[in-house]
């Protein structure tokens, strides 16, 4: 199927965005239906580069044209003959003496065309994991925006309608007066009478004319009222899950194209309102409802428009350090971030203006004393402008900012004798510009979630945990004040959470048993854990019991340790990982010798991972055993997949044995782990062949203590085999 046939089969949205796309007459949308298979067949974006290619397709092009113009002809299609023939003279005007800006504009086409087709598929795949009550409040406020722009088409009919009869009263009002002095009494009497009889009739509908007009804005005030209040502001709750990893859409074309049809229906309005004031001034009378009504109306649609155009200036992408991507809105101190607005009306007219946005930190700050201040630095008033693509919005995108501390009136760094530590306090960066267009004169100001500004790397978790904590439990988006008494959350909210933490920097999220796992370490053990809740104090400030980190520090270097060392296995799913000692045991007692699981470590702030086997012994009874913990200095230095694949323990008579052999619940080994083996003889291979090869493998020695093993309970702690690297 052609690009153009696609797009032909999409919903209306998106044949607006065609129609938009073809409203010039230099490429007719025609051309484009009747001519699509050769269109698509030829290499524009080569032509662009190359006169001669250029003109071949575009003389190529007149024949096409052409070859559509007998064919009408014979089908004795003369509308479609009479286009086609004004097509080829347009194109002729247009491109006869530049046929490299036709292959520039074709091009162009066919890439916005691909644009839209993307747009739907992105739509789509959102549209399948959404609330069907989600996609059904969308369809209604798809019905309103149609509605709307309904109405006012119907005020523009009903404009056209007044205009012609006012203008045969008032040509009859002004022959009357001309011939007033030549007419008798009894003429003027019936002539008055007639023209009296039109006077009320355009009354009456002046009046209907500005009910029409009332109950457009009337429309327009509820439908905006939708927009702010729950789309926009479900948009930005979504906006603060995705800042910390939840997997939600955050496209912001669909709610642009919302706004950017009340705006332009707004402004025609105000537009028809200018001209019911002339049409008032040409013809006016006692009680004339124009001057009584008329400017009411104009003042609502003004804060309409108003009120839109201050909500539809947003923060597109929040504030985010380059080396962080994944972790928005913790700013250093000299480093530098990124953050872009984006004014969510496209209007041709305000694009082309020079409208000129300023950053500011801080601004009308509530924090108290204490509280540190700082100053913006680089380019922190830059001009809006288009995105590249013609669907686009008008926005800017600051890129380079850095942020400075201000020194204290008495010297040295301002202190924070507040109660909140560095990574608790909140900020707020803010942008303000100026709107001028048409007779409006607009200040529009926006600002970003809350930031936490650290001066050390050391501080970046615990200021992650931060904006991790706002943006799950609080809907206030300006609360800077939250961590002064920040509340508890419940298992169910931090659980959905932590599991984002570990989707949005691998591809595996973590499931329900792993998830009960940390429950389990929060909270103990219980049925349920969904109405558990927890302090901000216990999730990242106090210590777990008997070591000297908190829980966050330890689930942090566990996600360091994945994405450094342990990717590909946790994305496919051998890394167990989170479970207790306890379901440990139960997983691996009735398994066969050698069954084994990886999972990590508890007791390693930075990230530790171990595996477990089960041995089944002559007797009857079983023993589980646990390696001591590999951290990144370990598997810096032996893949993970290396030390599973040549693991040995020292058996008896210093015999080696591999222990490990199916990975639960029942996977050999190599089957599980094969693919991620390094190959021998590539990636052993030492530079100078007169060297023996070496590898490096994992050795534990096997406790004597075994050879008269009891009965395993339980409650029994493991043995954890402590690991010796050996050249071999």
């Amino acid at each position: 199927m052609s690009q153009w046939e696609k797009l032909k089969q999409l919903d209306t949205k998106y044949l607006e965005q065609l129609d938009i796309l073809y409203q010039d007459e230099s490429f007719p949308m025609d051309v484009r239906e009747y001519l699509a298979h050769w269109i698509e067949s030829q290499d524009w974006d080569k032509a662009v580069k190359n006169y001669s290619l250029a003109t071949i397709h575009y003389q190529n092009l007149l024949d096409q044209i052409n070859n559509q113009y007998s064919r009408f002809m014979q089908e004795k299609l003369f509308v479609f003959q009479h286009n086609f023939k004004r097509y080829r003279q347009n194109m002729q005007a247009c491109y006869g003496d530049d046929p490299v800006l036709l292959a520039r504009n074709v091009a162009s086409y066919l890439k916005q065309e691909k644009m839209i087709l993307s747009n739907v598929e992105d739509q789509q795949v959102v549209v399948g994991h959404a609330h069907p009550m989600e996609f059904e409040r969308h369809q209604n406020v798809e019905q309103k925006i149609i509605a709307l722009k309904n109405s006012i088409q119907a005020c523009e009919q009903e404009l056209k309608f007044l205009e012609e009869q006012q203008d045969e009263f008032d040509f009859k009002f002004k022959t009357f007066k001309f011939q007033e002095s030549n007419n008798s009494d009894k003429q003027k009497q019936e002539e008055l009478k007639v023209l009296q009889n039109m006077l009320n009739i355009l009354d009456n509908n002046r009046k209907k004319v500005l009910e029409k007009f009332g109950e457009f804005l009337s429309e327009a005030e509820m439908l905006l009222s939708t927009l702010v209040k729950e789309e926009l502001a479900d948009w930005k709750r979504r906006q603060q899950k995705a800042c910390i990893g939840a997997p939600v859409n955050i496209c912001l074309d669909q709610l642009e194209n919302w706004f950017t049809t009340c705006a332009v229906s707004l402004f025609q309005v105000k537009r028809l309102l200018k001209k019911l004031e002339e049409l008032g001034d040409k013809v006016t009378y006692d009680k004339d409802p124009f001057k009584i009504q008329r400017p009411t109306l104009e003042k609502h649609a003004k804060i309409l428009l108003t009120n839109l155009l201050k909500s539809a200036f947003v923060v597109e992408n929040q504030p985010c350090m380059p080396v962080q991507s994944k972790m928005p809105l913790v700013l250093r101190t000299s480093s530098q971030f990124s953050v872009k607005p984006r004014l969510l009306v496209k209007l041709p007219e305000v694009g082309n203006r020079l409208m000129k946005v300023k950053a500011c930190i801080d601004k009308n700050s509530p924090n108290g004393k204490g509280c540190r201040k700082f100053n913006i630095l680089g380019t922190f008033e830059k001009a809006m402008n288009m995105m590249e693509s013609k669907f686009g919005g008008l926005c800017v995108d600051f890129r380079h900012l850095q942020l400075k501390e201000q020194k204290s009136g008495i010297g040295g760094k301002g202190s924070n004798e507040a109660s909140l530590v560095v990574t608790e306090e909140l900020h707020l960066i803010s942008f303000e510009t100026e709107l001028i267009y048409q007779d409006l004169h607009l200040k529009l100001e926006t600002c970003t979630l809350p930031v936490v500004i650290i001066s050390n790397a050391s501080q970046f978790l615990s200021g992650w945990a931060s904006v991790v904590w706002y943006n799950m439990l609080c809907n206030d988006l300006q609360n800077i004040m939250f961590f002064s008494n920040p509340p508890m959350a419940l298992w169910s909210q931090l659980s959905e959470a932590l599991s984002w933490q570990f989707s949005s920097n691998t591809k595996r999220h973590l499931d329900s048993e792993q998830l009960s796992m940390l429950a389990e370490k929060l909270f103990g053990v219980q049925e349920n854990y969904a109405d558990c809740c927890i302090t901000w104090a216990k999730f990242s400030k106090e210590n777990l019991p008997n070591q000297n980190f908190s829980f966050w520090l330890w689930l942090q270097g566990i996600l360091d340790l994945i994405k450094k060392y342990l990717e590909d296995i946790w994305n496919d799913g051998h890394i167990i990982g989170f479970l207790s000692k306890r379901r440990e045991r139960r997983l691996l007692k009735h398994k066969p010798t050698g069954t084994f699981l990886l999972r990590f470590s508890e007791s390693c702030k930075d990230g530790g991972i171990t595996f477990s086997w089960v041995e089944h012994l002559p007797n009857g009874e079983y023993k589980i055993r646990s390696v001591q913990p590999y951290t990144k200095v370990a598997l810096n230095n032996i893949p993970l997949s290396e030390i599973v694949r040549f693991y040995k323990v020292i058996a008896d008579e210093n015999i080696p044995e591999h222990p490990l052999l199916y990975l639960y619940p029942n996977i050999p080994k190599d089957e599980a782990f094969g693919k991620y083996y390094l190959d021998s003889e590539a990636d052993f291979q030492l530079k100078h062949n007169k060297y023996l090869r070496t590898r490096l493998i994992v050795v534990s020695e096997r406790p004597p203590s075994d050879i008269s093993c009891g009965i395993m309970d339980e409650c029994l702690q493991e043995d954890f085999l402590l690991p010796d690297f050996m050249d071999m």
